[in-house]
Formats: structure tokens, sequence, C-alpha cells
């Protein structure tokens, strides 16, 4: 019988955190399922995310780990996407423990420890604290390092 896992996420800003949970969900049964939350999802949440639900979809999708995506639409399907995709393990990770835990009559509920020091949070936190100055500066060692390689060559 096959172990199906099923997980979700919105998978904004795509990043080694992410594969390294999705790696450690797969590796807990034969077929990962995962939930990339929809663009009017996360706005219901209140979250704006950089990237939009079609392209984090497809990059989630072609993950090597990953067997199947699905839309997540709301807080409340995922005990019908539990018996649709016939599903042994939900996981998620450990920031979320205790939320999911009235999924576990119908299936194995667990949390995952998330990559230390990486999530899509911080990594915007980062990128808005680039002013015009910083971007700036960025360009001009883009073109110093150009000028430096074109001697080379």
């Amino acid at each position: 019988m096959t172990k199906t896992v099923l997980t979700y996420g919105t998978f904004d800003l795509l990043h080694v955190g992410h594969l390294n949970l999705l790696e450690r969900l797969r590796a807990l049964g034969d077929r990962l399922v995962v939930g990339v939350s929809t663009d009017e999802f996360n706005a219901s949440k209140g979250k704006r995310t950089v990237i939009p639900y079609a392209d984090r979809s497809r990059l989630v999708a072609a993950l090597e780990c990953v067997d199947v995506v699905i839309p997540e639409h709301s807080w409340a399907q995922k005990r019908d996407d539990i018996v649709e995709h016939g599903v042994s393990i939900f996981g998620i990770g450990a920031d979320w423990h205790g939320h999911f835990d009235e999924l576990q009559d119908c299936c194995e509920v667990v949390y995952l420890e998330r990559t230390d020091g990486v999530s899509s949070t911080s990594l915007k936190q980062q990128l808005s604290e680039l002013d015009e100055t910083h971007i700036q500066n960025l360009k001009s060692a883009l073109d110093l390092i150009s000028d430096i390689v074109q001697r080379f060559e």
C-alpha cells in the first residue's frame, strides 16, 4: 500500500528551507502531495506574496521530491484532501505544533523542525532593507567585477 504524505505552504520566495522540509516529508512516505496556498487564500490571511500562485505551484511541482501539487483555498479543506488523496501522514513545520492535532483521527500528524536561519519572512525583511543607496552600491560593485572579468578575458 502506498504511503502518502500531505503538507501545505505558501512557498513564496522558494528557498533551501522549503526544499529541506519537503525532502524530509517525502522521506516519510512513497508519495508527497503539496498544497500551495492560492493568492486569494493568502490575502484572506493578510499575507501578500511576491510570487503569484501559478508560478509558486509550478516551482514546487518541479521539485523531484514532490509528486502532486494542489491548490490550498482554505483552512477547512485539509480533512477532505486527506480523504481524497488517501493520506497516511499530514506533516508541517514545527512552528505550527499543535494546530493540526484534530486531524489525528484520520491520519498521523507530524511536525518537523524548520531549517535554522532560513525563512521567507527573513528574506522579505532583508529585501525590504535595500534602499536606493544599497542598490546603487550593488550596481557599482557589479560594474567593477565586470571590468575585472573583462581584463582577464
